[in-house]
């Protein structure tokens, strides 16, 4: 593990494979951790990639540099997160994979910063949010699959995931994924990432700011402007559904008109965690988004 000072944070990352291979940052989502990607980093190093795994804001060793910095989990801190990493790193022509959390930041990095990111794989297709759609009410069958976020929206949701964090995360995971087969060993692995200690604060605000019902961070004021303007990938990306994914019921391959440059949509017998269960794929993805750039 490395540590890295990146804008607001101090990033603990793995980092595999040739320091001069083309590079590749593999986000992970909530409540994952790098280890989503143990199975596909083989197969890109294989290939000469050069594969950072950042733990995210709120997990693993990762910390903020400033006991003074609001611990947002908003979209844009997640984007910025990510091109501050590949500025640290001085990484040229990046490609930004992941899923959750991680699709979240590298599609927001990919739409404000194209010109710092060579490539996409996104979970879940155009994975920047509306929060103004987000402040009214979806399908009950949605709102019924992200119980969770509206139980982060009270003082006892916080409370839930302060004290029961593996058990409300285990059965996330379950939820979400429900073929995957994993065993105890595999989620206590990642779970000693959810004892950093800004990640109930972080997780927290992610989903009261994605609802609209908290205030993010003011120094991000303007990139969530941008955002909220829902701007166009223009970067080559393939995006990727799990096909027994409880959270995309439907898929996203409707999010096509959102790509400008060439983009694929391919779904996965997976569900949530797709890196995870069905690795072979997503490296697949990140190869072929690497081939169509050289």
């Amino acid at each position: 593990m490395e540590h890295v000072d990146a804008g607001a944070l101090s990033v603990a990352c793995l980092r595999d494979g040739p320091r001069d291979g083309w590079p590749v940052i593999l986000s992970h989502g909530f409540p994952y951790d790098v280890h989503a990607y143990d199975d596909v980093v083989p197969a890109l190093t294989a290939r000469g990639a050069h594969v950072i795994r950042p733990y995210l804001r709120g997990f693993g060793a990762t910390r903020f540099r400033s006991a003074d910095t609001v611990r947002s989990g908003q979209q844009a801190a997640l984007g910025s997160d990510l091109i501050a990493l590949v500025e640290a790193l001085h990484l040229d022509g990046v490609i930004l994979a992941g899923y959750d959390w991680g699709g979240l930041a590298s599609c927001v990095a990919a739409a404000l910063w194209p010109r710092r990111v060579a490539g996409l794989v996104s979970l879940a297709g155009y994975d920047i949010i509306d929060i103004e759609r987000q402040r009214h009410t979806f399908d009950p069958a949605i709102e019924y699959a992200v119980w969770y976020q509206h139980l982060f929206q009270t003082e006892r949701g916080r409370e839930t995931l302060t004290e029961h964090r593996r058990d409300l995360c285990r059965m996330l995971w379950r939820q979400w994924s429900p073929r995957w087969d994993f065993d105890e060993d595999t989620f206590t692995r990642t779970a000693a990432s959810f004892d950093n200690p800004d990640f109930v604060d972080v997780a927290v605000h992610a989903y009261r700011h994605a609802l609209g019902q908290a205030p993010g961070d003011q120094a991000l004021d303007d990139l969530e402007r941008r955002l909220a303007a829902r701007p166009e990938i223009v970067v080559p990306a393939v995006t990727l559904d799990g096909a027994t994914d409880t959270l995309k019921p439907g898929g996203t391959a409707d999010h096509a008109r959102m790509f400008r440059a060439r983009h694929e949509h391919r779904t996965i017998d997976a569900g949530h965690n797709l890196p995870q269960e069905a690795p072979a794929a997503f490296a697949d993805a990140v190869l072929t988004v690497r081939d169509w750039l050289q």
